[in-house]
């Protein structure tokens, strides 16, 4: 088995497939150190906006976290953690970059590049995340840029900000948690937006030494405050899937926060979202406000025409002289390149069979196409509370699938087509009347024709039920016993 990426979703995967016998593995991570995308987005104040006590594997609780809502350095430490703890680490290859996986109909099974040499699996497991790669914006004259020029999950850590005119483009996460850290020591700090985003106060406390030490003699205690928050997460859901009128106290409390934080009325019009509460990823922060409206910060929301040498064009007509550009643009969620590198048994890579971002999965793991390739965080299988308890679910699910494998003598199984076309229609049905689709607001979890494929459209348990077991009604299976010339088989409709 050949995974790929040593985030979450990977180091989870492997956990997993050696507590139940599948130690035949070998986890490939592009990057130098385990923690996938905790591992480079290294910026100033880059901290979770999940709490601490949801962000951990249910079976590995972490005690020792020093906030309520965890630090990116504690985050990579505990997936590294986990990683020597449970016995992965042996099977990590750091630096290994695949940059081929296809496919082989004859032998069934996957044909792998990495780093200029060949590798086989039976099975593919894509774990590389939806925050891997860095959305650059296509703005004319970037690239002609005399000053420095970075992404947020590319940060410069040589680069200092003192006595700089600073620009940032972007509102999303990342802006919100680095702008704060930037506007002190910066000469000046232009920030430019499109549109503003829903920001809410932030409940992020240290946990005091002594709570730490009850957590790690009494788990129980820890493992209550993880079912707390679990529910006062899915209490979202219902606002957020159908009735997005229950979302409004939410926009309330926004609105009151930026009135507290915000004296003057004009940057206050300028900070104010125009879209549903819940539309776009809405973040925390008591310090965001407060940057903005400092004497050596501005706003501008014009649209940026081009860059020049000196600074940034907007649609005014003015000139924005600055010393640096640094880019919260986010990532590509819909048209990363890892997709144009994994090819299914028509030759087609995956980026090919979704077309413009039309991201299509069955059950968020599987796709028409691909056998034996299991997608964690895949299209559709986001939940409000905590990616972890996604990627649990469906490594369980993957586990599924490896011990009837091995059991009924599968040599590969692959989605209907039927199959995935009935779950992708149920899945839309269930997102029509949510604020993401409905909100009037244009986010990353659309794809360009209007489909969200972000969200499953219920709570958490809704979504662990449809993981707990494969139904082979929807799959083709091959079994049989490989030869020299490739595989034998016999093909089945149905498995049961």
């Amino acid at each position: 088995m050949a995974i790929i990426g040593a985030g979450f979703g990977g180091i989870g995967a492997a956990i997993r497939c050696l507590q139940n016998g599948f130690d035949d593995l070998v986890v490939f991570e592009r990057a130098a150190a385990v923690g996938g995308t905790w591992e480079v987005n290294t910026y100033p104040g880059a901290q979770c906006d999940i709490p601490s006590a949801l962000y951990s594997f249910s079976f590995a609780p972490n005690p020792d976290w020093t906030r309520l809502y965890p630090l990116q350095r504690e985050i990579q430490a505990y997936i590294a953690r986990c990683a020597a703890d449970f016995g992965v680490t042996p099977h990590i290859r750091c630096g290994h970059d695949v940059t081929d996986a296809s496919w082989d109909d004859l032998a069934q099974v996957w044909r792998l590049t990495v780093n200029g040499s060949s590798f086989t699996a039976d099975v593919l497991v894509g774990a590389t995340g939806p925050f891997s790669e860095p959305s650059r914006p296509d703005i004319p004259g970037l690239d002609d840029f005399d000053g420095d020029v970075f992404h947020s999950a590319q940060w410069d850590h040589d680069w200092s900000p003192t006595g700089k005119r600073v620009a940032v483009i972007g509102t999303g996460a990342s802006a919100v948690q680095f702008v704060p850290q930037m506007q002190p020591q910066v000469a000046h700090l232009t920030l430019f937006q499109r549109t503003p985003t829903w920001i809410l106060p932030h409940p992020d406390r240290p946990i005091p030494q002594r709570v730490r030490a009850m957590f790690a003699r009494v788990p129980a205690t820890q493992r209550g405050l993880r079912g707390a928050c679990s529910l006062v997460q899915e209490m979202m859901v219902p606002g957020l899937v159908s009735h997005p009128a229950l979302l409004k106290p939410a926009a309330a409390l926004g609105r009151w926060h930026l009135r507290r934080q915000v004296a003057d009325e004009r940057l206050r019009v300028e900070l104010t979202p125009t879209y549903s509460f819940g539309c776009k990823r809405p973040t925390f922060s008591n310090r965001y406000y407060p940057a903005l409206a400092a004497p050596n910060a501005s706003v501008v929301s014009d649209a940026i025409v081009g860059v020049r040498a000196e600074g940034i064009e907007t649609a005014d007509g003015r000139v924005h002289e600055v010393d640096t550009i640094l880019l919260g643009t986010g990532f590509k969620l819909a048209a990363g390149e890892g997709f144009s590198r994994i090819h299914g048994a028509d030759g087609r890579s995956l980026s090919q069979v979704w077309g413009n971002g039309e991201m299509k999965a069955y059950r968020g793991t599987s796709v028409a196409g691909f056998p034996n390739f299991f997608m964690i965080l895949g299209p559709n299988s986001v939940v409000y509370t905590s990616q972890v308890v996604t990627i649990e679910a469906q490594v369980d699910y993957l586990i599924d699938a490896l011990k009837t494998m091995r059991r009924r003598g599968i040599r590969s199984f692959d989605v209907t087509q039927s199959a995935q076309a009935r779950f992708v229609n149920e899945v839309d049905k269930g997102l029509e009347d949510s604020v993401w689709n409905t909100g009037g607001c244009s986010s990353y979890y659309l794809s360009p024709s209007g489909r969200n494929f972000t969200f499953w459209p219920g709570y958490v348990f809704t979504f662990r039920r449809a993981m707990k077991h494969v139904n082979w009604d929807d799959f083709d299976v091959r079994t049989g016993i490989p030869h020299r010339h490739g595989v034998s088989t016999t093909r089945e409709a149905v498995f049961g």
